[in-house]
């Protein structure tokens, strides 16, 4: 912040943070006056604070427990298997499923993007049916 102050000695001049002293002769006349108007920092802005809730920490908890036709045969049977065993099922279930539908995009001709687009459809029809519940 720029500030100056007159004394009966002199002119005392603080211009950000620098002192320059001197007699009635180095006063400020009117050009260098605006010039150190113009110069001057304005004070810094209060920052606005977000007046959010803070959200919770969600839990691992998968979203499609209980969704589609078949999440309660899912939930029944990961229930009766345990959970580390039925993991391992539905891994090769998925890995044997992404081998089908490879073996049909060679088939058929379809290139490596078709193939992972199948395999994203395959994934988005499996939740919706509940069998990644």
């Amino acid at each position: 912040m720029a500030a100056a102050a007159l004394s009966a000695t002199g002119c005392n001049q603080t211009l950000l943070g620098t002192s320059f002293y001197g007699g009635w002769g180095s006063s400020i006349s009117g050009e260098d006056y605006q010039t150190m108007l113009s110069k001057t920092v304005s004070p810094p802005q209060q920052a606005r604070v977000s007046r959010k809730a803070i959200r919770a920490v969600p839990m691992m908890k998968n979203v499609n427990e209980g969704k589609g036709l078949f999440a309660p045969l899912v939930v029944v049977t990961r229930n009766l298997v345990g959970k580390k065993r039925f993991n391992q099922l539905r891994g090769k279930a998925i890995a044997l499923h992404s081998q089908v539908i490879t073996e049909f995009c060679k088939s058929i001709g379809a290139d490596a993007k078709q193939r992972q687009g199948l395999i994203r459809l395959a994934k988005k029809n499996g939740e919706r049916l509940g069998f990644l519940a």
